[in-house]
């Protein structure tokens, strides 16, 4: 599967707008969402997620900070999780018990968290530095401060 940057993206959006021969995009929806794949170090937790990733985020809280994540926020039904071995898929809640932070019991990696947006959307947090083939340093970071909430 072929991957392109989302500036890389863009820049081909904009191209195929001002082309002479008439070449428009269809929707810039169907050019710039794609399909990632990723996994926890040992593969015994996928993440399969369709979306744009433009952006991501970086927290300061207490686990995140630990963590090192960065975050790209999906609804949950773009997402699709599959475990080699479901005991060893492990659910971590801390503060006010919102956010249930995801992470495999053999490796420790945290490669997604779930929970509900203020509209009650469920949501995902994908951990981008879990999924296969993304230029982090094209993603635009924005830092969050988690330590004030």
């Amino acid at each position: 599967m072929l991957f392109y940057s989302p500036k890389k993206i863009q820049f081909i959006l904009r191209l195929l707008e001002k082309s002479e021969f008439g070449l428009i995009a269809t929707t810039r929806e169907r050019i710039t969402t794609m399909p990632y794949k990723g996994s926890c170090h040992c593969g015994n937790i996928t993440v399969k997620v369709e979306g744009e990733l433009m952006d991501a985020m970086a927290c300061n809280c207490s686990m995140c900070s630990r963590k090192g994540s960065l975050l790209w926020f999906v609804p949950r039904d773009n997402v699709k999780v599959t475990t080699k071995n479901e005991a060893e898929a492990g659910s971590y809640t801390f503060n006010k018990h919102v956010i249930k932070h995801r992470f495999c019991k053999t490796c420790g990696i945290h490669p997604y968290g779930e929970g509900v947006d203020p509209k009650g959307n469920r949501m995902a947090a994908i951990n981008v530095r879990c999924l296969d083939a993304v230029d982090l340093d094209a993603l635009k970071i924005t830092h969050f401060d988690g330590r004030a909430v």
